[in-house]
């Protein structure tokens, strides 16, 4: 049964951007400069998220190709949809072929699977650090308790998470900034306005995965002035 759609929020304000990057700066450090960065790229592709599906695959697709061309960076892209439909791709460097593969993604009606991806960053992570893990979403159907309890493993394990929450589920967003606080991560909202300004925090993210806070401080030195407003709190 598909999600009832929240009414989308307002564009986000001032005070929440800076408790994002001060919650990005509090991440843990990159340390292993011998090894590319990886990301793993979770996304909600439940029936909910229909309506605004082809706006925020674009976005994703510019972040790929803006992601690629760091260098030092790999990413894995998974999704669920429909009845306990759960996909990965194998871990790409290279952004046409994350293209293909979002391209390929279609919307169905389904409950959100969360847990499933806390899972497969606890153990890509196990195998191989995973320096981030983002994921965009709009509700949370699970029990709390046992994300929590992953989440919690993961900020042991230095991979912080970094949720994205498109519209205004209350339950969805108390549930996703706990699993931001416990893996030492970000939690963040947007709506349609604010569409730009999630794309320069994901690749706030991108950039500090695969080189960390100086990585970070080179990129906002080459951008827009509203991109260093974003992060100068980082210095």
């Amino acid at each position: 049964m598909a999600k009832s759609r929240q009414p989308v929020v307002s564009q986000s304000s001032r005070q929440e951007i800076d408790a994002f990057i001060e919650q990005l700066n509090r991440a843990p450090a990159v340390v292993d400069h011998g090894r590319r960065g990886r990301i793993l790229f979770a996304l909600d592709a439940t029936a909910s998220r229909q309506p605004t599906w082809d706006h925020a695959s674009h976005l994703q697709n510019e972040m790929f190709h803006q992601a690629a061309s760091l260098g030092g960076l790999e990413l894995k892209l998974c999704y669920f949809r429909g009845y306990n439909e759960f996909q990965q791709s194998r871990w790409l460097d290279n952004a046409d072929a994350l293209t293909r593969t979002m391209n390929q993604v279609h919307c169905a009606a389904g409950h959100t699977q969360i847990g499933n991806v806390l899972h497969l960053a606890l153990s890509e992570t196990r195998q191989q650090p995973v320096q981030a893990v983002i994921y965009i979403g709009d509700c949370l159907e699970e029990k709390l308790d046992p994300l929590c309890k992953k989440a919690g493993e993961l900020g042991l394990l230095n991979t912080p998470v970094f949720l994205f929450q498109e519209g205004a589920d209350p339950v969805a967003k108390r549930g996703m900034r706990e699993i931001a606080r416990l893996s030492g991560g970000a939690y963040h909202s947007f709506d349609g306005h604010s569409s730009g300004l999630l794309k320069q925090l994901l690749l706030a993210v991108a950039v500090y995965a695969s080189g960390g806070r100086k990585a970070l401080q080179h990129f906002a030195a080459g951008q827009g002035p509203s991109v260093n407003r974003l992060l100068e709190q980082l210095k």
